[in-house]
């Protein structure tokens, strides 16, 4: 096994790619948390929200970095 090299990764792909982890990963919890508390709707539209900021995250990475 090797180091990889990333020093290629330009800055802007770095931070869109940290935002979109944080706000993915954030909604999913944010849904978990909400179905243990019995909020089923506010749980469904978090699993949503994280649904949606991953198909906007393949959109952008799309357009502006392939």
């Amino acid at each position: 096994m090797s180091a990889v090299d990333v020093s290629q990764v330009p800055a802007g792909l770095f931070i869109m790619g940290a935002i979109f982890i944080l706000l993915t990963f954030s909604l999913l919890s944010l849904g978990i948390l909400r179905m243990f508390q019995l909020r089923f709707k506010a749980g469904w539209l978090s699993f949503a929200g994280a649904v949606a900021s991953g198909a906007l995250f393949g959109i952008l990475l799309d357009r502006w970095f392939l």
